[in-house]
């Protein structure tokens, strides 16, 4: 399997998209600690995880230092090292610009954009470590979204957070190139999560997110843990500082398309 032997992080790995990355990593032989805020559905993901491999759970707020500290000091005396991290942890805050109160953006701002700078800090300084000891470099995957590109009124933080992380992946990138640590990230459209709840259950909202949407239907988070466990194998070994977009080809769109009723 792709991954066998790999150890990996999945922040927000308890629901989402996070979940899936962590299932299809179990599958493809990694084992994986699962990083989130949510005790319970931690606790519940690693149970209903299980099967597929070697999976643990830290309770971990991503904004926090000693927070991320722990999770990574609990990754290693669970598994002897880290190979690949997901920075999949995310909120969303739906507001209009003129209506956003100061700690709405920053709550946002500091789960999304603070707590992968965090995470991919402290991740990388044990990878740098590892190399400078002989040992083989690793990769690190952001969770960005077609929203870093778009200018949505009603979403400003998460947009602005998502823009950062696009950014911090060229920048992690760039700095960890001479060690070997490739840094990526992945942009997903409109995926089948809870996030996308209040659009699906809407069908006016649905019926125009989907004429924005060339194939025609929402993806689904294994579509995204497909490019997650890709980025995280060998046979991308050539490709870092790159944005991969899945979002069911809405980028290039420049107008609407019919759908079926």
């Amino acid at each position: 399997m792709a991954l066998d032997g790999k150890i990996a992080i999945v922040t927000g790995g308890a629901q989402g998209i996070g979940n899936a990355i962590a299932r299809r990593y179990l599958q493809d032989g990694a084992s994986v600690m699962i990083a989130d805020s949510n005790d319970e559905r931690g606790l519940a993901a690693v149970k209903d995880l299980g099967g597929f491999g070697k999976v643990r759970f830290t309770s971990t707020d991503v904004s926090s230092k000693l927070d991320v500290h722990n999770l990574v000091a609990a990754t290693l005396d669970a598994f002897g090292d880290i190979d690949v991290l997901v920075n999949s942890a995310g909120i969303v805050h739906t507001c209009e610009f003129l209506d956003l109160k100061e700690e709405d953006f920053d709550r946002v701002l500091r789960i999304n954009l603070k707590g992968s700078f965090l995470c991919g800090q402290a991740v990388a300084r044990h990878m740098v470590d590892k190399v400078e000891n002989g040992g083989s470099p690793g990769a690190i995957i952001n969770l960005s979204s077609i929203n870093a590109l778009f200018g949505l009124p009603n979403q400003v933080p998460y947009s602005i957070s998502k823009g950062g992380v696009n950014q911090l992946t060229r920048v992690m990138a760039v700095s960890l190139a001479a060690y070997g640590i490739r840094v990526n990230a992945i942009g997903p459209g409109s995926i089948n999560t809870e996030m996308l709840e209040a659009v699906n259950s809407d069908a006016a909202s649905k019926q125009r997110m989907l004429s924005r949407t060339p194939l025609g239907r929402v993806g689904e988070p294994s579509e995204i843990a497909g490019i997650a466990a890709f980025l995280a194998s060998n046979d991308a070994s050539y490709i870092t500082g790159q944005t991969i977009y899945a979002d069911g080809g809405r980028l290039p769109l420049n107008y609407t398309v019919p759908v079926k009723s």
